[in-house]
């Protein structure tokens, strides 16, 4: 059951059906190469195994001509990996650390079904977090906060697809 707060949902569950392999889209979660393409500039970091961190490195500098963030670049969002059975899932904690709020639980599920086409869905349980929820809800677009999970996984669909990011 899902319930709802004035930012939206507490537990926000998003799929897209992906033109690819489980193993691509894996790669494409959780190799930094991939996610700065289309996680809002963010190069993501997992130690891929129960107890290890999650990081998500800003871009180096806002006016950056390349576009590209660095190990050297801000953290801003964080946590730690709970459950990992690649390429099914990944179960991890994460905090916007711009939002002041504690940490929400993320889960990324892969499911091949026929066709070559891959099911991703992602379950975010943000209870306790409303300004997270609004974000990552997509609630605060029209401030520039962007499309929260839904734009993030049209990128992500777009890049594996085609192999270019969604905007450039």
């Amino acid at each position: 059951m899902t319930s709802t707060t004035q930012s939206g949902p507490t537990v926000q569950v998003y799929r897209v059906y992906i033109k690819a392999t489980p193993e691509a889209i894996w790669e494409a979660i959780t190799q930094p190469g991939w996610t700065e393409q289309y996680l809002y500039g963010s190069r993501a970091r997992y130690d891929l195994r129960p107890g290890g961190a999650y990081q998500a490195h800003g871009l180096a500098c806002q006016g950056d001509e390349a576009g590209v963030a660095d190990e050297a670049a801000e953290v801003v969002v964080d946590g730690e990996v709970i459950e990992v059975d690649p390429p099914r899932k990944l179960v991890q904690t994460w905090r916007a650390l711009w939002t002041g709020e504690g940490f929400t639980r993320l889960t990324w599920e892969l499911k091949e079904i026929e066709g070559g086409v891959t099911a991703l869905t992602v379950t975010h349980d943000v209870a306790g977090a409303p300004g997270t929820a609004a974000q990552v809800g997509g609630l605060l677009e029209d401030t520039g906060a962007g499309g929260g999970w839904a734009e993030v996984l049209s990128s992500l669909k777009t890049l594996v697809e085609t192999g270019k990011p969604l905007r450039s």
